[in-house]
């Protein structure tokens, strides 16, 4: 059984569509959601948590419908958004007292003990924590009900290097267990590069690919050439280009297959950023 399943889905608003929307989260695994601001990243999140009513297409979370099922679907899921939704006069130990009404798995004990580990107060008003606690105290919430699946936006924005290495950690932790997996939508893309199974890449309400990051970062090359050697590449090899005063870099597929085929012409390896950045700001070849 995978964890998500999002077939065709679509959602047309005045000025953005989503369009046929198709990937798969397997079971036990963390997948990577890419794409710039404004590519329907958060949209597609708030979709699978029946937040906003579906056009068209399906969702299905632990093979059960996002709607039919939503109650039961919410109670194995936990969520942190970019925004962060908690009412900001109250303290974290209120919090316990509001999730253990809600969810029948609440663990109070493991909440404390995530709020130890993250050095947050349990007595601070919500409204006088930072960025980064706030996002931290999210993530704590989310982990405290033993969900089945993480939905994660933003969840390391505004933390320094040193707690996002630690909350990666966690995230590698809670997948350990093959029950668990996680959807972690995110701009830090070298976050993504660590602990990452599966990439799926959004861009302008469409997917452009949803691949196996090892698979992604094998296939996917930087071709480098100046201009006359520019000229000899053929067009149909070229995913993406962009021209500088140093020269051609050039994005293909079939890394491998390419060093072959242009064995005078530098092929090296490229990030999940440099991917993403080409097909976002890649110039048109000439």
């Amino acid at each position: 059984m995978n964890a998500i399943e999002v077939n065709d889905l679509s959602k047309r608003f005045d000025s953005f569509q989503l369009k046929k929307v198709n990937f798969t989260l397997p079971k036990g695994s963390i997948m990577g959601f890419i794409g710039e601001n404004g590519a329907g990243k958060t949209t597609t999140i708030k979709l699978m948590l029946n937040q906003l009513w579906v056009d068209s297409g399906s969702i299905q979370i632990f093979g059960l419908d996002h709607k039919v099922d939503e109650k039961k679907i919410k109670n194995d899921i936990g969520v942190v958004l970019d925004e962060g939704y908690f009412y900001e006069n109250i303290k974290p130990r209120q919090i316990s007292k509001i999730m253990e009404k809600i969810y029948t798995q609440w663990d109070a004990p493991l909440f404390y003990d995530y709020l130890n580990r993250f050095r947050l107060p349990t007595d601070k008003l919500i409204k006088d924590f930072s960025r980064g606690m706030k996002m931290k105290l999210s993530i704590a919430t989310a982990l405290s009900h033993h969900p089945k699946l993480l939905m994660l936006d933003e969840a390391t924005s505004g933390l320094d290097p040193v707690v996002r290495s630690e909350i990666l950690d966690l995230f590698l932790e809670f997948i350990q267990d093959e029950d668990h997996s996680i959807l972690f939508s995110s701009h830090i893309t070298s976050d993504l590069e660590k602990v990452a199974d599966y990439i799926t890449f959004l861009h302008e309400g469409g997917i452009i690919f949803s691949e196996s990051k090892d698979e992604l970062l094998h296939d996917y090359g930087l071709l480098l050439c100046g201009g006359e050697d520019y000229k000899t590449v053929d067009k149909g090899d070229i995913i993406g280009h962009r021209e500088s005063r140093f020269g051609h870099e050039i994005l293909v597929k079939n890394k491998e297959r390419l060093k072959q085929k242009y064995k005078g012409l530098i092929i090296d390896s490229i990030s999940i950023e440099e991917i993403m950045l080409f097909y976002v700001k890649g110039e048109e070849f000439k």
